[in-house]
């Protein structure tokens, strides 16, 4: 009778561990907001936004809004540089209360218009 007594409370102890214990938690891996990158043509900037609504900003050196754009959450949009003059221009991309900032070098090469982002 004693040993059933002490199985019973043995078992009832290893159950309340199982049941009162904390899950794992999901380590989720850090996404970028953002992702930019060029346009296979190589005429222009791909921006891919993630999980939020992005606003896509383009200035010139003079901080001048030479363009400003929404992307909805998950969505990607292209942006064609080589009609901008040759100089220096500042895209800011702002998503998830993160903004990444990218200089955009636009000159003419063997003429053609091309351009450089710098990190």
């Amino acid at each position: 009778m004693k040993t059933s007594i002490k199985l019973t409370a043995l078992l009832l102890l290893a159950a309340t561990g199982v049941f009162a214990a904390t899950p794992a938690k999901s380590t989720k891996t850090d996404v970028p907001a953002v992702t930019i990158s060029s346009l296979a043509s190589n005429k222009g900037i791909a921006v891919k936004a993630a999980d939020a609504k992005s606003i896509v900003m383009i200035y010139d050196k003079d901080k001048n809004v030479l363009r400003k754009d929404v992307l909805a959450s998950n969505a990607s949009k292209g942006y064609i540089l080589n009609n901008l003059e040759n100089g220096d221009y500042i895209m800011e991309v702002t998503s998830n209360n993160q903004t990444v900032k990218k200089n955009i070098h636009v000159y003419n090469e063997d003429k053609t218009k091309t351009f450089i982002v710098q990190e």
